[in-house]
């Protein structure tokens, strides 16, 4: 009797071991390889194998949790069978030629963490539903053909630590919930359309260690409270509508030294304080 139980047991384990991805996984990833043209591939699935053996497939207990195909001649739409991956933890789609717009199925993704589609040619919004893919960490979509508003639904993404959207078509303000990411460490707006005053509750991002809003419609004055980011590192604000005086700390940390461009199209830089290095003492 002790024999056959561990006959039994070892024969379950060696079972567990040879366990495969679900039907439904295996076939969200056969439509995405055909909406994306797997045939013109660099490097390209052979559908007919194991998954395991699938480019850029990461497989963990039996779910796929990343899919990792940047820089391989990826080129059409996203399908919403992509979505239907709920233990996806990274998709990575850097550098193709990937169109149409981000599905607002999206927000299926609870367990994702890393999101990067930049540098291919997505159109349209960012869905606000991406405000219920909870665990995000990262996400990068610059270099795109982004338009719209940064959805305020962004400040439900309390893991977030990087948002890069740079080199888009987005306008608006920054929404009010963007300031309430405590995580958040690198924030690269630069290059879009976007307007309005940069709110002094900038200073709430505690964690920021590197702020480029360079090229944008922003204007107003610079708020002092700048430098109370006392991790801020790297920050190009420049090339934007601001105004007025700034101190010596800000002008020597924005890379451009605060060139700014006034109503004349022309470019300027903005007066410094010279009788203080920190504007923080004359606002309070």
């Amino acid at each position: 009797m002790k024999k056959l139980s561990a006959f039994t047991f070892i024969l379950l384990v060696t079972l567990s071991s040879f366990a495969a991805v679900s039907n439904s996984e295996k076939k969200a990833l056969i439509k995405f390889n055909q909406a994306t043209k797997g045939f013109q591939w660099t490097t390209k699935w052979d559908l007919k194998a194991p998954m395991t053996t699938w480019y850029g497939v990461k497989i963990e207990n039996d779910h796929v949790v990343g899919l990792i195909l940047s820089n391989n001649n990826l080129n059409g739409e996203l399908p919403i069978e992509l979505f239907s991956l709920i233990h996806l933890q990274e998709l990575n789609l850097f550098k193709n030629s990937i169109t149409g717009v981000i599905p607002s199925s999206i927000s299926n993704l609870k367990e994702l963490r890393k999101l990067n589609i930049s540098f291919n040619k997505l159109s349209g919004n960012i869905p606000a539903s991406i405000g219920d893919a909870i665990s995000l960490e990262t996400i990068e979509l610059f270099m795109n053909r982004i338009i719209g508003d940064i959805p305020s639904s962004i400040g439900n993404l309390q893991h977030l630590q990087t948002l890069s959207l740079y080199n888009n078509e987005i306008v608006g303000q920054i929404p009010v919930g963007l300031y309430e990411l405590k995580s958040l460490k690198i924030l690269l707006l630069n290059s879009n359309k976007l307007t309005g005053k940069l709110s002094s509750n900038v200073s709430d991002l505690t964690s920021l260690e590197t702020l480029s809003l360079f090229d944008n419609n922003f204007e107003g004055q610079v708020p002092f409270d700048l430098e109370k980011l006392k991790n801020l590192k790297e920050m190009n604000i420049s090339y934007n509508m601001f105004n007025g005086l700034v101190s010596k700390n800000l002008a020597q940390l924005d890379a451009l030294s605060m060139t700014m461009i006034n109503d004349k199209g022309v470019a300027t830089t903005l007066k410094v304080n010279i009788d203080k290095n920190s504007g923080l003492a004359d606002e309070d």
